[in-house]
C-alpha cells in the first residue's frame, strides 16, 4: 500500500486528494492517512492540504523497497525485488535463490557489500549510502556459448542509465568497463550455471561508483566516481530504476537474435574504443590496430597495420587515453 500511495504521488503535479486515493485503491481513508504517516516517518515529506490533498515534496536518500517499487518502470526485471542493508556478494545471494526458483527478472539491491567480487578474484567493497551494488537473475533459452555477451548488455544498460540521470559523458571500455573521462566508474561480473549444454541461469552483478569519494592507492589513477565528475551526489535510485529499463529494453532486443545485431549500433555509439588505437595483449601476442567497433557475436574488431582485420575475443584490450595507457 505504501509504495502504490508513493508512487501515485511521486507521478502527480501537484496535489492528489484523500478521497481519489481512496477510490484509486479501494481503502478507507484511514487506510491513506495511514499510509501517508508510515511515509513521513520514513522520511518522505509530504504536504497535507485541506481541500487540496496531499503533495510530496521531498524524498529521503534511499534504495529502500518501497522507494525503488515507487520508481520502477519495467515489465519483468526488477520485479522481483529483494533490498538488503548488507550481505557479503549480492551474486552468491541471487545464485541461492535461483537455485531455489527464483524467478526470470529478480533483482538483490544491496546499501552494503562486503565481498563482492571482480575479475581475477579482486574483491569489490561497497560503503555504506555510497555505492550501488545490484545483481540480477535472468533465465535465457541460449547458447551456453552465447552467454559471456551478457556482459556486454549489462555494461550498455549501466552507460545509458549513468548518462540519462547524470547527463555526464559516459563510455564503454570495450567490453564492458564503464568510464567516465578515461576513469572507470563500473563493472560487471556474470556468472552462468549450465547442465547438458543448456544454460540453467545467468546471474548479473554490476558495482557502480556513484557517491564513493575516496579509492585505495592501487585503484585511485583508473578508478572514478559520479559524485566526483559531477560535483554533487547522485540519486542512486533514479539510477537503479533507469539500469533496470535500460536492461530489459537491451536484454529482449538481444533475446530476438540471440546476439548483439540488433544492438551494434546502440552498442557503437557508447563504445570508447570506437575508431581509435588499441593495443591487444594476448598470451604470446601483441600488437597494435584501430578499433573498428563490434561484430554481432560482441568480438571487437581491430584493423592492423596492413588492413586486414582482426577479431579480438579473449584478452586483455588496452586503450589509448585510458587506463593511463598513452
Amino acid at each position: 500500500m505504501k509504495s502504490e500511495i508513493l508512487s501515485v504521488l511521486r507521478n502527480t503535479e501537484g496535489y492528489i486528494s484523500g478521497q481519489e486515493l481512496c477510490e484509486r485503491f479501494g481503502v478507507s481513508r484511514t487506510a491513506v492517512w495511514k499510509g501517508i504517516n508510515q511515509l513521513k516517518n520514513e522520511g518522505y515529506q509530504i504536504e497535507a492540504v485541506q481541500n487540496k490533498g496531499y503533495r510530496l515534496c521531498g524524498y529521503p536518500e534511499s534504495i529502500s523497497k518501497i522507494e525503488l517499487e515507487s520508481r520502477m518502470h519495467t515489465k519483468w526485471a526488477g520485479q522481483n525485488l529483494i533490498c538488503l542493508d548488507s550481505i557479503d556478494s549480492t551474486n552468491d545471494y541471487i545464485k541461492k535463490l535461483a537455485e531455489e526458483g527464483a524467478p526470470h527478472g529478480t533483482l538483490a539491491v544491496a546499501d552494503y557489500q562486503s565481498g563482492g567480487k571482480g575479475r581475477r578474484g579482486r574483491s569489490w567493497v561497497t560503503p555504506h549510502g555510497s555505492a550501488i551494488a545490484m545483481s540480477i537473475l535472468v533465465r535465457p533459452k541460449l547458447a551456453p556459448e552465447k552467454a559471456s555477451m551478457m556482459t556486454l548488455v549489462a555494461g550498455m544498460a549501466v552507460a545509458k542509465s549513468v548518462k540519462e540521470v547524470t547527463g555526464l559523458d559516459v563510455k564503454i571500455k570495450w567490453p564492458n568497463d564503464v568510464v567516465i573521462n578515461g576513469r572507470k566508474i563500473s563493472g560487471t561480473l556474470t556468472e552462468m550455471s549450465m547442465e547438458l549444454g543448456a544454460i540453467h541461469y545467468i546471474v548479473i552483478g554490476t558495482g557502480i561508483n556513484a557517491n564513493v569519494t575516496e579509492f585505495p592507492e592501487e585503484i585511485k589513477d583508473i578508478a572514478t566516481s559520479l559524485i566526483l565528475e559531477k560535483g554533487e551526489k547522485v540519486d542512486r535510485a533514479a539510477i537503479i530504476c533507469a539500469h533496470m529499463e535500460a536492461f530489459e529494453d537491451f536484454y529482449d532486443r538481444f533475446m530476438e537474435y540471440g546476439d548483439m545485431t540488433l544492438l551494434k549500433e546502440d552498442y557503437q555509439e557508447l563504445l570508447a574504443n570506437q575508431n581509435q588505437q588499441v593495443r591487444v595483449l594476448e598470451p604470446g601476442n601483441e600488437y597494435t590496430g584501430i578499433a573498428r567497433g563490434i561484430d554481432e557475436l560482441g568480438q571487437l574488431l581491430v584493423e592492423k597495420e596492413d588492413g586486414s582485420i582482426v577479431k579480438v575475443y579473449a584478452g586483455e584490450v588496452s586503450v589509448r587515453g585510458i587506463y593511463n595507457y598513452v
